[in-house]
């Protein structure tokens, strides 16, 4: 996969961002992609999508037959600037994708129309709650739910999340640390009927203590993380 430049549809060639290129170096896009078994023609789901790094890559990835829908939770237009939005999707310079802002409850997908959903370092959000901001507090099981429905049979889901502490409440290590036991998402996937299909430790780091915050500067980009895929069975 090209990360620097590549086509759009309509022939167009499209030069990414600097602080995305930068930031593949960390994220490992092109392994993560392989991983999940991105390919031409696909239609796949970026679940909270924030401001469309992997989005973009999704587009290049799936092609000009293909289709991304770059979901983001309503509440994410108040942290992030209209330009950051403008600057990834302006002038139709991403064909192939559709913005989608809706809230968990309200994410309505049809049927077993998607090859593929990718949630990156956002699960751990789903256990995170504050009255004051518009956010939740999600029904997680009713949201896998969903996105299990949305998957073709045979369709996979592929988490990337910031590694907490064996053992420890979500709640917890969500509010303090932005991090997730990956057995805790192992059991919410498999309760709501998704089938564990593969995991990878391309974005292990075995310096992280997973005890810091990770938007601390010391690990900040550096966290050790976790990488699963889910499949629907039929």
């Amino acid at each position: 996969m090209q990360l620097t430049e590549r086509p759009a549809s309509g022939a167009r060639t499209l030069t990414r961002p600097s602080e995305d290129i930068e930031r593949d170096v960390s994220a490992k896009p092109a392994e993560v992609l392989a991983f999940v078994g991105i390919v031409p023609g696909m239609t796949v789901l970026d679940l909270h999508s924030g401001a469309g790094y992997f989005a973009e890559l999704l587009s290049g990835a799936v092609g000009e037959g293909g289709r991304v829908i770059a979901h983001n939770h309503p509440g994410a237009l108040t942290l992030l600037k209209p330009v950051v939005f403008e600057r990834r999707y302006g002038n139709d310079r991403l064909r192939n994708v559709e913005r989608l802002f809706a809230r968990h409850d309200e994410l309505e997908l049809p049927a077993a129309t998607l090859d593929a959903i990718l949630l990156s370092a956002v699960y751990h959000d789903t256990y995170w709650y504050s009255p004051k901001v518009d956010w939740g507090p999600v029904d997680r099981q009713a949201l896998l739910a969903a996105l299990l429905d949305a998957l073709k049979p045979g369709g996979v889901a592929g988490v990337v999340d910031h590694r907490a502490k064996s053992g420890v409440d979500p709640r917890e290590s969500a509010m303090t640390t932005h991090r997730i036991d990956p057995a805790v998402v192992m059991r919410d996937f498999a309760m709501a009927g998704f089938v564990l299909d593969g995991e990878s430790d391309v974005l292990s780091n075995a310096e992280d203590d997973h005890s810091t915050s990770v938007f601390d500067p010391a690990v900040r980009g550096r966290t050790d993380r976790f990488l699963m895929r889910f499949r629907r069975s039929g």
